[in-house]
């Protein structure tokens, strides 16, 4: 007798998984993610320049339809709270010149918002400065003003009325100078040598030999100079022609030596002869050009 065997329904196979779907993380995001800076600063920092753009923009459209300017002074205002403020000053070009004086003027605003710094008055103020030739004032977003400096060289020291000042190769007066620390450069001497500077810079060129011997200058009579060298003789030069005086008294030397002889002064006023004194002497003595390479010295009663 057989059986019948009842089997139960199949057994039921477990669902497939559903596939969860991938996030895609936004480009800005994964960008983010690389900057070695954290999200809250980058985001910081786009809020700024979203909003003082907007700021400067509304400045700029509400000048250019003429609205009144404590209107655009109150935007202005409004860029600088969001960030746009002068908070520091860089200086650049700088050599002698001092920095404090530089900062001062930078910040001396009625208003420090980036907008409101008039970066041209600035420059002005700064060319007030003796030492300053130029400036370059410009802004470098979000709080800092540039200013690059080219100062002026100094190329003498000018004495007048026993004040010594440092001056340029165009005369421009630079500062003051301490008596006792008279820096290694050429000395004017007088009223007005201050705006001969340039042209005393061409009469020493005329004659290469003699400028390094050459200790003072004194600018007489608002006409001509006087040299003084460093061995201790005065040279009088005419009003016009010095140049040429210069550069014959300098041949002169070179074929004997006149500088360092014992010779108190040197009178080239005549440009036609060369006078001479030693200390103790009542008498000038007429010095002709050298023939043969000596100079000849005869008695002249030419006064000093």
């Amino acid at each position: 007798m057989s059986r019948t065997i009842k089997r139960g329904p199949p057994p039921k196979r477990p669902a497939p998984r559903r596939r969860q779907p991938v996030r895609k993380v936004p480009l800005s995001q994964r960008i983010l993610a690389r900057v070695p800076v954290s999200e809250e600063t980058v985001k910081k920092a786009v809020t700024w320049t979203i909003t003082g753009s907007a700021g400067i923009a509304a400045l700029a459209l509400a000048t250019w339809i003429g609205v009144p300017g404590m209107i655009g002074t109150a935007l202005a205002e409004q860029v600088g709270r969001a960030g746009f403020r002068v908070e520091q000053i860089e200086v650049t070009g700088l050599k002698r010149m001092d920095r404090m004086s530089v900062y001062a003027v930078a910040l001396d605003q009625q208003s420090r918002a980036m907008p409101l710094v008039d970066l041209e008055a600035v420059r002005q103020k700064l060319l007030r400065y003796g030492w300053i030739k130029d400036a370059h004032v410009s802004r470098r977003l979000p709080d800092t003003l540039l200013v690059d400096i080219e100062e002026r060289t100094p190329a003498a020291v000018w004495q007048d009325n026993g004040q010594l000042t440092l001056i340029d190769a165009q005369g421009v007066l630079l500062e003051p100078v301490d008596a006792a620390a008279i820096p290694d450069l050429p000395l004017v001497i007088g009223p007005g040598a201050d705006r001969q500077e340039a042209s005393y810079q061409a009469l020493l060129a005329a004659a290469p030999a003699l400028k390094p011997r050459v200790k003072a200058a004194t600018w007489v009579g608002n006409r001509r100079w006087d040299l003084t060298f460093e061995s201790g003789e005065t040279l009088a030069l005419p009003e016009d022609g010095a140049g040429a005086a210069l550069v014959k008294f300098a041949e002169m030397d070179g074929a004997r030596p006149l500088l360092g002889r014992g010779w108190l002064r040197f009178d080239m006023r005549d440009p036609a002869k060369l006078v001479a004194r030693k200390p103790g002497m009542n008498q000038n003595h007429a010095i002709a050009e050298p023939q043969g390479g000596t100079p000849a010295m005869t008695a002249s009663a030419d006064g000093a």
